[in-house]
């Protein structure tokens, strides 16, 4: 099938359309410089910005076998793969997007980011 033709086309734009837009969206000076290719793209990030988004923090991981599994009960410990002290993984949308550390906020948890990843890294991911 062309991809012209894909109705997800309509949907979401191009990795390579979202990059021009942030590129654009970051000063009026860029916008009146670059004329748009197309009317969808004199439309601006704004349409994006209520998009909800899962965000997840990873502790560390362990694989067990099923008998342990149904042997948990309260008090049962898993042993995960990282070292007390390393980064934790924050997680868009399944996505690994930075690294931080744990911190409270009031009382609940939170994640200072120490490592993020660029931001066309991010739009690459997007798509």
């Amino acid at each position: 099938m062309d991809q012209n033709n894909n109705s997800d086309q309509s949907a979401r734009p191009a990795p390579e359309e979202l990059k021009e837009l942030l590129d654009n969206s970051d000063s009026e000076t860029n916008q009146q410089k670059h004329k748009p290719r197309a009317a969808e793209s004199n439309r601006g990030l704004e349409f994006l910005y209520d998009v909800p988004l899962e965000v997840s923090v990873e502790v560390g991981r362990s694989k067990i076998l099923l008998r342990d599994l149904l042997r948990m009960g309260e008090g049962y410990v898993i042993e995960l793969d990282k070292m007390a002290g390393e980064p934790l993984d924050l997680y868009v949308n399944s996505r690994l997007i930075a690294r931080g550390e744990a911190v409270m906020v009031g009382e609940k948890f939170g994640i200072r980011l120490t490592d993020v990843v660029s931001t066309s890294d991010r739009i690459e991911k997007l798509g």
